[in-house]
């Protein structure tokens, strides 16, 4: 039997979200990408004639958000103004630290409002054409 493999799990506290080249990392406080699959079964007519596979992932990224829309560039108001428009994007979960992850992405507006008394936060799912790709760390 093998060894267990040690793990270094990590706190996400300086990040990078970009979006076609712009920063917007400190209007975020949550960040990731997620796959979807499916499970596929096939049952013939034997009990031994089943068969499992599973779909191709398709890809989203999910941003929280502070909203602002009067800072001009803000993310609230890039998203309202790029809906639809497929960027390229950025997200690294440790500034500097590890790898980053890239991928195209299609934008979607967020929400605009939100409870009194506190900052109105906007949540997005943005489509992925893709995986997103790993691109390792550069050597140090």
């Amino acid at each position: 039997m093998a060894a267990p493999i040690a793990v270094k799990p990590i706190v996400l506290r300086d990040i990078i979200v970009s979006l076609d080249g712009k920063r917007f990392e400190r209007a975020v406080s949550s960040a990731a990408f997620t796959p979807s699959a499916s499970t596929v079964t096939w049952q013939g007519g034997t009990p031994d004639s089943t068969f499992t596979d599973v779909s191709p992932a398709t890809w989203t990224c999910g941003l929280t958000f502070a909203q602002d829309w009067v800072t001009p560039g803000s993310l609230a108001l890039y998203l309202h103004a790029n809906e639809g428009k497929t960027v390229p994007g950025i997200f690294a979960p440790q500034n500097g630290i590890g790898p980053t992850f890239t991928a195209d992405i299609v934008i979607t507006a967020g929400a605009i409002g939100g409870a009194i008394g506190a900052v109105p936060e906007g949540t997005v799912t943005l489509g992925c054409q893709g995986k997103p790709q790993i691109v390792p760390a550069p050597a140090a």
